[in-house]
């Protein structure tokens, strides 16, 4: 709050108040969102982290730990992204998941808080399939007896980018934008102005992955006119749904 309140009253794209009709829901979704995904969390990781370390040969290991850390980190950063980027995409695509991740898109105003406004198994899926391939590849925790500081800081800093992203700042980087992601990047996300905007930027910090798949829209001085709950019952939605299904 002390970070984004503010600069979401000077630098707003949309008028909103700071305690809003929804403040509270997302207070309580804010603690729920942010605690239960990481006891889940630790059964499935602890026991990849076993099964990789006694089952993957050592000289990937080594590879991974004689990197160094920046390297190592970014490498986390985008296999993490191209792992969320396809949970975040299923959760869309596959009914039983969008039963689930709907709770993120029933907000009416985005805005920072929106970020945790989700159901948690929602939230562990995701991480839980960034983190995957973190562990697959090695790059995760390489020497199983220390700990490992790349893992928490890929989650601080994709944490962080979760809260900035959703918020309600009026913030453009030029041709950054291809690179990293803002408000702007995923506001188009949650808009519900039509069916040909839905199904739009998935990736929560490099749009370029969505470049790679096909589902990246960013016009350059373009925001979306209407951020309106999206539910399954939508009209938007349901005819994107119709049309996705019959491409499928």
């Amino acid at each position: 709050m002390a970070i984004f309140v503010p600069l979401e009253r000077f630098f707003a794209v949309h008028r909103q108040k700071v305690f809003r009709k929804s403040f509270g829901v997302g207070v309580v979704c804010y603690f729920l969102s942010s605690l239960i995904p990481k006891f889940l969390l630790i059964l499935p990781l602890s026991a990849i982290a076993w099964g990789m370390h006694r089952w993957m040969p050592s000289a990937r290991y080594t590879w991974s730990a004689a990197l160094p850390f920046a390297a190592r980190f970014a490498a986390s950063v985008i296999v993490g992204e191209a792992g969320a980027y396809w949970a975040h995409r299923w959760s869309h695509e596959f009914p039983w998941l969008w039963r689930i991740h709907v709770i993120h898109h029933s907000a009416e105003e985005v805005d920072w808080l929106v970020h945790t406004r989700a159901h948690p198994f929602d939230m562990f899926f995701t991480r839980l399939c960034a983190y995957v391939p973190m562990y697959l590849l090695g790059l995760a925790q390489p020497m199983g007896d220390q700990v490992d500081l790349v893992p928490y800081l890929v989650t601080v800093v994709s944490t962080v980018w979760g809260f900035f992203i959703h918020s309600n700042i009026k913030c453009r980087l030029g041709w950054l934008e291809w690179f990293i992601s803002t408000p702007a990047f995923h506001h188009w996300h949650h808009t519900n102005d039509g069916p040909e905007f839905i199904h739009k930027n998935y990736a929560p910090m490099l749009p370029w992955i969505d470049g790679l798949f096909g589902t990246l829209y960013l016009p350059k001085s373009r925001w979306p006119q209407n951020t309106a709950r999206m539910t399954p019952s939508s009209p938007a939605w349901v005819a994107s749904w119709l049309v996705h299904s019959s491409i499928s």
